[in-house]
């Protein structure tokens, strides 16, 4: 009974980031009634060179096609997305699976080699594999990491740390004391402080020159230097439950702060809940969550069109729910939704890119070719 009590124990505490995966049994979730509308603006191509000094990644975690266009119906037409005319769809399949988890994408996503699902940061045979952020930071660039999940979720994790599974949420958070990463904003503040070797990472972290701060109006306060803004204990609330504009508030404080560098910067900015939205198959979730990944690239936005020296690529890790839209109306706002699986699907996923080298980013490819396209580019 106590070997039992102990591996239950070890069950829970393994899955504790991971219990937003239940389907809901409120069908009238299904189908979000528009709100009021934000409007959108337009922004022209003009960039100083074909070169970008700067690079924002920024993963809808979940979002497929149908997850964009439930937005864009949402906003009666309009979204921030629109000023991407560069747009391409990449495969998404793990190196062990048809269908990928967030840990296989994000390694895929991060250092351009296909893993096993739950992977971070390793490959098949379970060896590092060195991430497009720490090449960067190896280069003398800024870098940051901005999540509306835990700073040690998969997404997040697969472009800081290197371990064999996911649920190594400690062994993740002290993976961030081995880099010089400059900014990380998100969730996950015990896996720091509550930790079974007695070790305060935010004691470290201070040590380092980190601004250690718990919430977003501190860190916004935050203009240049290190900064590691750990906002909750775990996940972050979603929108609907509090958490306000920490999305794009979070992604223009770490944009001004790494502008700072003379090298230039590359950041990483996950909007995780749409996924969570998806395994739940809740199309308001989805939207509301969509609606704000659109409003932090939005603040990407105003940042490249006036910098000139920026690329920015909007994609997925993968597709979640297998959405589809069987109703709604431009008009109202209303979408419908309906779906196919409480997991993830197998199919490819939207690239939007914006900015000097976007042109690249056209055609079909496969998730590990993005992070290849953006090294090519900012080496030249």
């Amino acid at each position: 009974l106590i070997l039992l009590g102990a591996i239950f124990f070890l069950a829970l505490t393994s899955n504790a980031q991971e219990n937003y995966k239940t389907i809901s049994k409120d069908d009238s979730v299904k189908h979000y009634f528009g709100q009021a509308e934000y409007p959108v603006k337009e922004y022209s191509e003009n960039w100083k060179s074909d070169t970008p000094k700067n690079v924002i990644l920024m993963i809808g975690d979940g979002m497929g096609v149908a997850q964009v266009y439930a937005a864009l119906t949402a906003n009666r037409g309009s979204l921030y997305l629109k000023n991407f005319k560069n747009i391409g769809f990449q495969t998404t399949y793990s190196g062990d699976n048809f269908i990928t988890d967030s840990g296989a994408s994000g390694t895929a996503l991060a250092t351009g080699i296909k893993t096993y699902n739950h992977a971070i940061g390793v490959n098949l045979d379970t060896i590092p594999v060195e991430n497009i952020r720490e090449k960067c930071e190896k280069m003398g660039m800024a870098t940051g990491v901005v999540s509306t999940s835990a700073v040690t979720h998969a997404t997040p994790a697969s472009f800081v740390a290197h371990e064999s599974q996911r649920s190594m949420y400690e062994a993740i958070a002290a993976d961030y004391l081995k880099t010089d990463i400059d900014v990380f904003i998100g969730g996950g503040y015990k896996h720091f402080t509550e930790r079974e070797d007695g070790r305060n990472l935010t004691t470290d972290l201070l040590a380092k020159g980190y601004k250690v701060v718990q919430n977003m109006n501190d860190a916004a306060k935050v203009k240049k230097g290190k900064l590691a803004a750990l906002l909750a204990p775990d996940h972050i609330d979603e929108i609907t439950n509090g958490r306000g504009d920490m999305l794009p508030k979070a992604t223009k404080t770490a944009i001004n702060i790494l502008d700072n560098d003379k090298d230039g910067f590359f950041m990483m900015v996950e909007a995780s809940q749409i996924d969570w939205g998806g395994h739940q198959n809740n199309t308001t979730y989805i939207v509301t969550e969509m609606l704000d990944f659109d409003k932090a690239i939005g603040e990407a936005l105003a940042f490249a069109a006036k910098d000139k020296e920026t690329l920015i690529i909007i994609t997925a890790d993968h597709e979640t729910g297998g959405l589809s839209i069987n109703g709604g109306s431009m008009e109202s706002g209303n979408v419908l939704g309906a779906y196919t699986t409480g997991g993830h699907s197998a199919l490819m996923t939207p690239v939007f890119a914006f900015g000097p080298g976007s042109e690249k980013f056209r055609g079909i490819y496969d998730n590990t070719d993005i992070p290849k396209i953006i090294m090519e580019l900012i080496q030249k």
